[in-house]
């Protein structure tokens, strides 16, 4: 296909992502790592390449420098060359609030001129924060040969899951016919994935009938069903969104199952290194004698003299002797020192866990983390990016260690399940 019949892609990574609590303090959320040598947004840029698509805007807001570095030019995805390219779509700010995006549809709103100067048949949209593998041109197959207007991905979910999606209600040709977003009680388990093909022309027309609509889910997705052709792409492989802690906890665990439904390097996607990280230089990973390694994944740089046991540990981290690693993911340049335990935790980069220290103790259900109780509830305790927990410190279950926190500012070296330093 030539570059114009080709969709066009608008990747949304600009969202808060506040769920994913310190891992997104100092990063946006699709800048997160993922499975060792990964960022979550290294999915969906994988997946648009993998899909021969050439022309990408990322529309990004907050916190958007680590982001920003990490995409570059767009070679890593071959999204360079005169008819290739990548480009950072910054909300197009002012001095109020109101100037940032206030939705998805805002934020596509904002980025017309983007889309009128890249003529396309079709807009793709997608979410820079969701683990999964996807042929994009099969969808746009299917979407031009329903004669759609808008496509939406659409995949099966639990029905205790169906109220953090939108969810669609279909004919027997798939055409949604009714649309809940989020409901407390639904009539369906097919939900939304936050993916969306339309047709130009119509989107843009759609964007400028009402300019106070900000959202698709919430406002222009119904409104469209009602009298225009809605059409659900039905998704049948592994997806995930990771913007919660349990979430993203599970689906890095989902990677080092026997027979794991996600696989990174099957699916094609690129791992991509920024200068400061440089995985590509580092050398292989150093299993000491005496060491123990079980069900994991090592990354490059790792040097490993205790116990690793179902854990993801991206490039660089050192683990003492006699120290226990467990249902974990400790990311770049960790350090957790001889003696010392991290069970069930999530520790950031470049985090230093002093001798005998225990991160991760107590009953997983016994407290939820009292200032975020809807964020860490079933036992993972988060540490801040460069955090030092001190020397023979017990971290009990559901705890959060603030980025930067060093032994002063421990007021005991017993922190309870719950607690946040």
């Amino acid at each position: 296909m030539k570059n114009a019949e080709k969709p066009l892609v608008l990747l949304l990574a600009g969202g808060v992502g506040s769920r994913l609590n310190v891992l997104v303090q100092t990063r946006a959320k699709p800048a997160v790592s993922f499975a060792g040598l990964y960022r979550i947004i290294d999915f969906s840029l994988s997946n648009v390449m993998n899909s021969g698509l050439t022309q990408v805007g990322v529309m990004t807001q907050y916190k958007p420098l680590s982001l920003m570095r990490h995409i570059g030019t767009g070679e890593p995805w071959d999204f360079t060359g005169r008819t290739r390219g990548v480009k950072i779509l910054p909300p197009r700010t002012g001095s109020k609030d109101s100037d940032w995006y206030k939705g998805t549809a805002d934020a596509v709103r904002q980025n017309i001129d983007f889309i009128k100067s890249h003529p396309s048949k079709e807009i793709l949209i997608l979410s820079g924060d969701h683990i999964y593998q996807m042929d994009f041109d099969d969808m746009t197959r299917f979407h031009r040969r329903k004669g759609a207007d808008i496509t939406i991905g659409m995949m099966v979910v639990p029905k205790s899951q169906i109220h953090q999606f939108g969810a669609g209600v279909t004919n027997e040709d798939s055409r949604i016919v009714e649309w809940q977003e989020k409901p407390k009680v639904a009539k369906t388990d097919l939900a939304s994935m936050g993916i969306y093909i339309f047709d130009t022309r119509y989107l843009l027309k759609l964007l400028d009938e009402d300019r106070q609509e900000v959202d698709f889910g919430m406002h222009l997705i119904p409104k469209a069903i009602e009298r225009d052709n809605v059409f659900a792409y039905p998704f049948h492989g592994y997806w995930r969104d990771v913007g919660t802690i349990q979430a993203y906890w599970e689906a890095n665990m989902d990677v080092l199952k026997n027979k794991p439904e996600i696989s990174p390097q099957a699916w094609g996607i690129r791992p991509v290194s920024t200068a400061d990280e440089n995985f590509a230089d580092r050398c292989p990973a150093k299993f000491v004698t005496g060491s123990k390694v079980r069900g994991s994944m090592i990354s490059a740089g790792s040097v490993i003299k205790g116990k690793i046991i179902n854990s993801v540990l991206s490039p660089g981290v050192k683990v003492g002797r006699g120290a226990l690693v467990k249902d974990s993911i400790i990311i770049d340049d960790c350090i957790i020192e001889e003696g010392a335990v991290v069970d069930l935790a999530i520790l950031d980069k470049r985090i230093t866990v002093k001798k005998n220290a225990v991160v991760g103790k107590g009953d997983p259900k016994e407290v939820s983390n009292k200032l975020h109780p809807t964020h860490l509830y079933t036992g993972i305790t988060l540490v801040g990016k460069e955090a030092v927990i001190p020397e023979n410190a017990v971290i009990g279950r559901n705890c959060i260690i603030r980025p930067w926190t060093t032994p002063e500012n421990f007021p005991s070296l017993q922190v309870k399940s719950g607690e946040t330093v």
